[in-house]
């Protein structure tokens, strides 16, 4: 055991351990003494490094929850008892100093930035990222100096945390089932950084000017924030841009999946306007020919507040496939589905028709069969529209 242990002792048990997070998170409290072990209904890939470290794995169709251990639920089972996910996250940023990163959008790329930078620098972190990072090895890691995590506004539970640096990279409505308005959000973050002695604010940055190997406006500025919260951790800030520069990227940030018949297929996580707009820009800058869409919409709540803002960004693409929507935690709205999105795409283009495909396998099909050579097709979606790339190139490969 390390000498490092503050978890000896604890048996902490988690459902929904195939999640990006709980994953990361028992994986640290393993590397911090704890025995660990979940619960999840589905394989997730994320489970392959959970097995690797040895954690004990249960999936099946109903919850498992063994007697005598702590148990710690993900919001995706809210009828299981336990505490919330929340509070394990929340002591094991009291553990150590730390640096949480927050925001609408780019919080997982940042925070693998400084987690990356500082152990290319001799820092030695810990982190836990909302994402695959091949340079880092997983999704988290456990080293002596700084632990580098993300804080999640969704359900208000950044407020609990309290790290020594905190950085938001900016501030949006993005969960319109939890918040009212974006004044309300921004309510929240104020409170939160109040308590916190060392702030960054991404949107009072300049995006950074040197070169990156992550493409994109939005990455300069998620480098311009993560460079701030390395020097105010100590890191030295030639060193720090240095290692920056050579940093690769998130899995399903603007991800290559592979290439086909002279059609590049790419995806990514945007799931919401801003996101979705970034990606398609960053598409548009790089495809030699036409730009392709798959875009699977998450929760029903988004979908009804921002189905227009969606469409409008959409239109941006020259062909557009729209599966149904992808409910994760909710149950359907009346009214709300995918077509939302395809009627709003149809409004800001007048004369464009996008394909209404509400099962993925369709949509794949539908853009497969349009996509000719120097095209680039985009999969878009926080769902398991993940899947969705390597249908199309295995579409185009027959």
């Amino acid at each position: 055991m390390r000498a490092d242990s503050p978890l000896a002792g604890r048996r902490i048990w988690l459902v929904g351990i195939g999640g990006a997070g709980l994953s990361a998170y028992g994986l640290l409290a393993d590397a911090w003494g704890a025995e660990v072990g979940g619960w999840d209904r589905n394989e997730t890939p994320y489970l392959a490094a959970v097995r690797a470290a040895g954690l004990e794995v249960r999936v099946s169709p109903e919850p498992e929850v063994p007697a005598g251990w702590e148990v710690f639920v993900s919001s995706a089972y809210p009828s299981v008892a336990g505490r919330p996910r929340a509070e394990l996250l929340a002591e094991l940023v009291s553990l150590r100093e730390s640096i949480v990163v927050a925001g609408a959008h780019g919080k997982t790329t940042t925070a693998a930035m400084i987690a990356f930078a500082l152990r290319e620098t001799g820092g030695d972190p810990s982190w836990i990222v909302g994402g695959e990072v091949p340079q880092l090895g997983a999704n988290a890691g456990a080293g002596g100096g700084w632990l580098v995590v993300e804080g999640d506004e969704s359900d208000r539970s950044v407020a609990a945390l309290r790290p020594r640096i905190a950085v938001v990279t900016n501030v949006g409505l993005d969960h319109h089932s939890e918040f009212a308005s974006q004044e309300e959000v921004a309510a929240l973050f104020d409170e939160w950084l109040a308590q916190v002695p060392e702030v960054v604010r991404g949107w009072e940055l300049a995006p950074v000017e040197f070169d990156l190997l992550v493409p994109g406006e939005h990455n300069r500025r998620n480098a311009a924030a993560a460079l701030a919260a390395l020097e105010l951790a100590g890191a030295e800030r030639a060193e720090a841009a240095t290692a920056l520069v050579r940093f690769e990227g998130v899995g399903r940030r603007f991800e290559l999946v592979g290439e086909a018949r002279g059609i590049s297929v790419y995806d990514d996580y945007a799931h919401n306007p801003a996101k979705v707009a970034a990606a398609i820009a960053t598409a548009r800058a790089r495809a030699e020919g036409r730009v392709l869409v798959l875009f699977q919409p998450h929760l029903y709540s988004r979908t009804r507040h921002v189905g227009a803002e969606l469409g409008r960004e959409l239109a941006a693409a020259d062909v557009v496939a729209v599966a149904d929507v992808y409910p994760a935690r909710e149950q359907p709205i009346d009214g709300v589905s995918g077509k939302l999105v395809v009627d709003a795409i149809v409004d800001a283009r007048p004369g464009f028709v996008p394909g209404w495909t509400p099962e993925l396998g369709d949509a794949v099909r539908f853009l497969a069969g349009r996509a000719r050579p120097g095209d680039l097709v985009l999969t878009l979606g926080a769902g398991d529209v993940d899947r969705a790339a390597r249908r199309v190139l295995a579409e185009l490969e027959a």
